[in-house]
């Protein structure tokens, strides 16, 4: 799919500012998207919203259908009369710029646990009738993750691998037994979805409305403790227990010399394949609900991907596997037309994936941080084809300050050179590279744009905790910021069509429109 030129910001729900200890869906993210609208961009791009667990990764969650109940904002529920004031007066004292998400967790599922209680007592019929309506269009697959949260709960939380023989194996009586004796709590986490999906929804209709289209972020492989492994087995390599025969992961890369064992189940193509591909057409349906573009995150792993014996401590011994893409893709195609899909191809690239990527016309992905090694390296911006999505770096790379402080000095040499600044201003200079080349799509993190160095990373790839917990500081989005992208956006043609230039004018940080 052919994508129009235009220019955004990754930036994940998580970071917004906020009383609360987490950037949610309330008034801050509508702010958000209002400054990008105003600056001249018409992307947003987001981590996955899916509910997380251990380590809070949004890219290992509970389940590849449901809404993170973390980012469900108090102040949309206070409106709607699901909270009080008197309900926010024991908010424990947050520190602003970082997310510990441990005092946020208790935060707000004690908030969630006040509301629900209310929606209980609630003798709204147009509001239940909604949480009806919500449940019909969600039975795919809301049932079976309200299901495994309060079996899980019930178990103190562990893994599903250690439930009772009963729940672990889904035997019908004690499903059935356990439902009647947790109604309550399958109802609640089912009242958790409604209330994240509601928000969400209202806030991307009104980011579309803005003009901006949401890109989110679909990891191809789900986390091996979600509803997804629980109540499907039959589409991974499990054992006749349920465990995991073998697991995912890269081989030693860029970020790793020992490779990054993720440890998610890998697929059982050939059941997928008889199954005419339905998980994977639903699973799509859902997320192209949810935003407007889907990056698909290891996007190489739809034509091989990479087997490591289950308990291993590395990557390391494990092989290639081919996975049947084009069939895959060409069902998907033939199913639901041409898909608004940016194919993450980073990392061990071969040809089929090249192949793969290109039949279905799908952009790309350029790291501007990956292409200092040499003039020929095709991360730079004048070996940039049209139809590519171009990052200055994504959540898994350090800052470009961050990077430039860090690097080898030959590529800091490089780098002056190509851009022909002296890197006192790196991070713009990445971001005027980015954006003026023939990329279709542009985008950087906020983080970039705010000259952050590295204490500002999103994540380190292959280190299990203290990732994700970045935020910005609530008086970052300032009118000069907000005028120099817009510069950028009117100088290299990303301005939304139609969009008039901004009136000429100096602003206190001295820049020109």
């Amino acid at each position: 799919m052919q994508f129009p030129r235009s220019s955004g910001i990754i930036l994940h729900p998580s970071s917004l500012p906020g009383p609360d200890g987490i950037g949610d869906l309330g008034p801050e993210a509508y702010r958000w998207v209002n400054f990008l609208a105003e600056a001249g961009c018409s992307l947003w791009q987001v981590l996955p919203l899916g509910p997380t667990g251990y380590g809070d990764s949004p890219y290992q969650c509970f389940s590849a259908f449901a809404g993170n109940p973390y980012l469900v904002s108090p102040a949309v529920l206070l409106d709607e009369g699901l909270l009080s004031q008197d309900d926010l007066l024991d908010r424990p004292a947050f520190q602003p710029g970082r997310v510990d998400f441990g005092p946020v967790i208790d935060w707000k599922l004690k908030l969630l646990e006040r509301a629900f209680k209310r929606f209980k007592k609630s003798k709204s019929a147009k509001r239940q009738e909604a949480f009806e309506d919500f449940q019909k269009a969600q039975s795919l697959w809301l049932p079976d993750f309200a299901l495994f949260m309060a079996i899980k709960e019930s178990q103190g939380g562990v893994s599903w691998v250690d439930w009772p023989d009963p729940l672990r194996l889904r035997e019908p009586k004690a499903l059935e037994a356990f439902r009647e004796g947790h109604a309550d709590d399958i109802l609640r986490h089912t009242f958790r979805q409604f209330v994240f999906f509601n928000q969400w929804i209202a806030l991307k209709a009104y980011a579309n409305a803005k003009g901006i289209a949401i890109i989110g972020d679909m990891p191809i492989f789900v986390s091996f403790d979600s509803a997804d492994a629980w109540s499907n087995p039959e589409l991974f390599h499990f054992d006749k227990n349920r465990k995991p025969t073998v697991v995912a992961g890269v081989p030693p890369d860029y970020f790793s010399p020992t490779g990054q064992l993720w440890g998610n189940p890998l697929y059982r193509w050939e059941y997928h394949t008889q199954t005419g591909y339905a998980w994977w057409l639903d699973r799509l349906r859902a997320g192209l609900q949810q935003v407007d573009i889907l990056r698909v995150d290891h996007f190489r792993g739809f034509a091989g991907y990479w087997e490591v014996p289950f308990g291993s401590e590395t990557a390391v011994k494990g092989r290639w596997v081919p996975a049947p893409g084009m069939d895959l893709f060409a069902t998907v195609q033939k199913e639901l037309g041409n898909l608004p899909i940016i194919a993450e191809d980073l990392g061990e690239i071969t040809v089929d994936v090249d192949e793969l990527r290109d039949s279905f016309n799908l952009p790309g992905m350029k790291i501007l941080q990956f292409g200092f090694d040499a003039p020929e390296n095709d991360f730079l911006p004048h070996n940039y084809p049209r139809n590519c999505v171009a990052y200055t770096g994504t959540h898994d790379n350090d800052t470009s300050r961050g990077w430039y402080a860090t690097t080898a000095e030959k590529e800091r040499d490089l780098l002056r050179r190509y851009l022909a600044r002296s890197g006192e201003d790196v991070s713009w200079d990445m971001i005027r590279a980015v954006w003026g080349s023939v990329a279709d799509m542009v985008l950087a993190p906020l983080q970039d744009f705010l000259s952050l160095g590295g204490e500002a990373r999103m994540n380190f790839p292959g280190r299990p905790s203290g990732n994700w917990s970045w935020r910005m500081d609530g008086q970052a989005l300032s009118d000069g910021l907000r005028l120099r992208i817009a510069e950028l956006n009117f100088l290299y043609s990303r301005l939304p069509e139609g969009k008039r230039k901004p009136k000429a004018k100096k602003t206190t940080d001295g820049y020109f429109l």
